[in-house]
């Protein structure tokens, strides 16, 4: 009873965290924006505890590949949601003052989505590893090395990758577009769906929901997902638009909070999950949740952002690009090859996740230095840096490009998973 208690009680307090926010949402009762931004917050993260619970739960009756591929599905929810509103209200303008009156709508919309995007490598990847090291207390050679079943969210999101260096070329991002990344998310939902079940290592609250018989055990995984999922939705939006109106009364730039500030609230779920199981030292947990839920990114969110455009514009044209998002879709797609070369052997040491967060930061440092006559830059200085460092990466490590490839698109699970759990500290 006592060990029962000790777990419920943080279900518990989790829950109660999600509930002034959810007031807040559902009522449309306003108060000052930084007291807004800090409820919304906390709901934000209370979500994410159950969603980490639950995810590890669910692992009883479903491979634990599809339970992370669903974890990291509901997890990236709020970054719909901002990007949706954006797009949405970018074909709007679209339909009643033309195009060029829906470029500053779109632009915040991939401006949120391509933030999103280096925020989740640049700080997520790197973190996981790092945190990893700091609990197992090792230096800089330690290497977090996946299991052999992860070459699978890793192969599609290097195909989905590929694909993204070609948007940087374009003016638009079209339906054609939409076609291509919505299929390899569903050929990649497919795949992982054939994974068998585990014999999970649960604790603490996902051990208090996973003991249950197996149909209350499936009901309230249902519902505690439902639940998370209906907070993050409610309260995302409200998250980054009260972070928003906080930095503007600060004068921060509007694209610089979009970009930066929000996805810190819209990110904040899946980083909070991921952070969580490298805590608990489930690093191949932590990890390959990150890498699902890039791929749910560079595929899902990319490909559905034409669709709402599209919709609100009455038309079938593209979500438009400029100059500047064309720039920065080309920094977080060069970003994106650079993480996948350096995870293609399926481990990542350290010195690796030093140098993603570095090159993350960076942009900042050179953004802060450089005069404003060669503003923008930076951006495409480092996307040479990125490419250059995948194409060495790469080179290097050739020989496992193969066996990722085969073992992610090919290979059946039931050989993939006999190779066993491969997480460890080298």
């Amino acid at each position: 009873m006592r060990t029962w208690v000790r777990a419920a009680v943080p279900l518990g307090v989790a829950v109660a965290c999600t509930l002034p926010g959810i007031y807040l949402g559902a009522t449309g009762a306003h108060i000052a924006p930084p007291v807004a931004a800090a409820l919304y917050g906390i709901a934000v993260v209370g979500a994410a505890f159950v969603l980490g619970w639950v995810a590890e739960a669910i692992q009883v009756d479903i491979s634990a590949g599809l339970a992370i591929t669903v974890l990291a599905l509901i997890a990236v929810l709020p970054e719909y949601a901002v990007d949706f509103v954006f797009a949405w209200e970018g074909g709007h303008a679209f339909a009643t003052d033309g195009p060029a009156c829906s470029a500053g709508s779109c632009g915040l919309a991939l401006a949120n989505m391509t933030g999103a995007n280096r925020i989740l490598v640049g700080i997520g990847w790197a973190a996981v590893v790092l945190l990893a090291a700091w609990r197992t207390r090792k230096g800089g050679s330690r290497t977090v090395t996946l299991e052999r079943t992860d070459a699978v969210p890793l192969a599609f999101l290097a195909l989905a990758t590929v694909y993204s260096l070609t948007l940087p070329l374009r003016h638009s991002v079209t339906i054609v577009d939409t076609t291509v990344l919505v299929a390899i998310f569903v050929l990649y939902a497919v795949r992982v769906a054939k994974a068998p079940a585990g014999d999970p290592d649960l604790a603490g609250v996902a051990e208090l929901i996973g003991r249950q018989p197996r149909q209350r055990r499936r009901l309230t995984c249902t519902a505690l997902f439902a639940f998370s999922a209906m907070v993050i939705l409610l309260v995302a939006e409200n998250f980054a638009h009260a972070l928003v109106e906080t930095g503007e009364k600060l004068g921060v730039s509007r694209f610089l909070l979009v970009q930066w500030v929000a996805p810190v609230a819209s990110e904040a779920p899946e980083l909070l999950v991921a952070c969580l199981f490298a805590w608990r030292l489930k690093t191949t947990d932590a990890l390959a949740t990150l890498v699902s839920s890039k791929v749910n990114q560079w595929t899902l969110l990319v490909g559905t952002l034409p669709v709402v455009f599209a919709v609100a514009a009455g038309s079938t044209a593209g979500l438009p690009l400029d100059a500047a998002q064309r720039d920065e879709l080309l920094l977080t797609a060069a970003q994106s090859l650079f993480a996948v070369t350096l995870l293609v052997s399926l481990s990542i040491t350290v010195r690796a996740a030093l140098v993603l967060l570095g090159l993350f930061v960076a942009q900042f440092v050179l953004a802060a230095v450089l005069p404003d006559s060669v503003r923008g830059v930076e951006v495409i200085a480092l996307s040479v840096a990125y490419l250059l460092g995948a194409i060495v990466v790469g080179v290097r490590s050739r020989a496992h490009v193969r066996t990722l490839l085969r073992d992610g698109f090919r290979t059946s699970y039931r050989d993939l998973a006999r190779s066993g759990p491969d997480v460890r500290g080298q």
